[in-house]
């Protein structure tokens, strides 16, 4: 019994030692014209699994965007917003 309860919580500590890391990116989306835009584009990235977070600023014409990437990478966010009729590019 005491090697089973061991091998169990060595499984839990390795399992809670390979955690994602919250990433944040700034997209660049051009394509927002009107003030129903960033709108579209929020929900749009939201949807995204592993979206913590979208500021989405139609002033500045970008999104920025907090998510873990174990589960979301800029490739996945950049293809939500194409979807949804609005290219993006990572801001470099």
């Amino acid at each position: 019994m005491k090697k089973l309860i061991l091998i169990a919580a060595l499984a839990m500590s390795g399992a809670a030692g390979v955690q994602a890391a919250p990433q944040t990116v700034t997209l660049d989306v051009p394509g927002m014209t009107c003030a129903a835009c960033p709108i579209t584009v929020k929900k749009a990235i939201s949807k995204v699994d592993g979206v913590s977070k979208v500021d989405v600023s139609y002033e500045k014409r970008q999104a920025v965007v907090t998510f873990d990437d174990a589960k979301a990478n800029v490739q996945k966010l950049t293809a939500a917003t194409e979807n949804a009729g609005y290219p993006s590019t990572v801001k470099r």
